[in-house]
């Protein structure tokens, strides 16, 4: 059975990729209402007869992750059936399932309903979330048979409060990207790293500063796992999963940085922008990761002042 959640677990982390850029395809082609104010449907038919690009885009998207709702129920039932005595596993098998379901919820309201820009740039992030907990309910399921050796890990409780911080604040600055594709104000800035070199602040619109607003988070971002990064190869340098996988974060996040000004300089194209959406996804998975190791040091150094505590009160 641990083979088949292997392989099965494998499938959902890489549909789930697809299902995070189909929805970023979907957003920057603003191909949104391909299928009309009909869902899940395609303007009301099983097989549509006036096909336009965005019809396919939109209704590719919704097949490919109508098919990956599938495989991550079954892959979150089989995990919570065979894999509950582990400690996450509830826990993620839960979050994957619940999160997918309620991006589809959000996605179907915004077709029929329609949607504010607000509203509808919080999908993305729930989609990462969704593939977040796939991602790390695969690399949970490949170490059970010591894939990965993390029992020796301790970080220090300052480290940890600094990776949870950080991980929550990817979130506000996905959301602020996200926010800039919903409100067109991608390109209403046309230098980079400020908006126009010869244009004060104070002149900015709304979207400008959407803009401004995002590239700001962003920076701020990339100076923070810079310094964090600086911490953890000193102090975890001899750990080989906290210094590989922070040098694969901090590639990440130069990465992530590149494709956002590339995104200016190559005036919106479409396989920068998509490179854009998927570093980002993995970048906040490699953090949640490092938050899910966090959880077990905590828990580990709990458990442990419990057990001298009792040893000391029985003497």
């Amino acid at each position: 059975m641990i083979r088949i959640l292997k392989w099965l677990s494998v499938v959902s982390a890489l549909g789930m990729v697809f299902v995070l850029i189909g929805g970023a395809l979907v957003t920057k082609t603003d191909s949104g209402m391909g299928c009309g104010a009909s869902w899940p449907l395609c303007e009301g038919k099983f097989m549509p007869t006036d096909i336009t690009p965005e019809l396919v885009i939109e209704l590719s998207h919704r097949m490919i992750s109508g098919i990956m709702g599938v495989v991550v129920l079954l892959l979150s039932f089989l995990s919570w059936k065979y894999l509950g005595h582990i400690r996450e596993v509830k826990f993620l098998s839960f979050m994957s399932s619940f999160f997918l379901i309620l991006q589809a919820l959000i996605g179907a309201a915004a077709v029929i309903w329609n949607q504010s820009d607000f509203v509808m740039a919080a999908h993305f992030g729930i989609s990462l979330i969704s593939f977040t907990a796939i991602f790390l309910l695969m690399l949970l399921i490949f170490e059970v048979d010591k894939k990965f050796d993390t029992a020796s890990l301790h970080i220090a409780k300052r480290h940890r409060i600094e990776i949870y911080m950080i991980t929550i604040y990817t979130l506000i600055v996905v959301y602020t990207g996200a926010l800039v594709r919903h409100t067109n104000a991608s390109l209403v800035c046309g230098d980079w790293p400020f908006c126009r070199n010869d244009e004060p602040l104070a002149a900015l619109n709304f979207v400008q500063w959407v803009q401004m607003g995002h590239r700001l988070f962003a920076g701020i971002l990339f100076i923070w796992t810079v310094v964090l990064f600086i911490r953890v190869i000193k102090n975890y340098r001899q750990n080989r999963v906290m210094f590989w996988g922070w040098v694969a974060t901090m590639s990440l996040i130069v990465l992530q940085v590149f494709f956002g000004a590339m995104v200016i300089f190559t005036q919106l194209n479409l396989g920068i922008s998509l490179m854009h959406a998927f570093v980002i996804s993995l970048y906040f998975s490699m953090l949640s990761y490092f938050v899910l190791l966090a959880t077990r040091c905590a828990k580990y150094e709990k458990e442990n002042e419990s057990n001298i505590e009792g040893e000391t009160s029985s003497r």
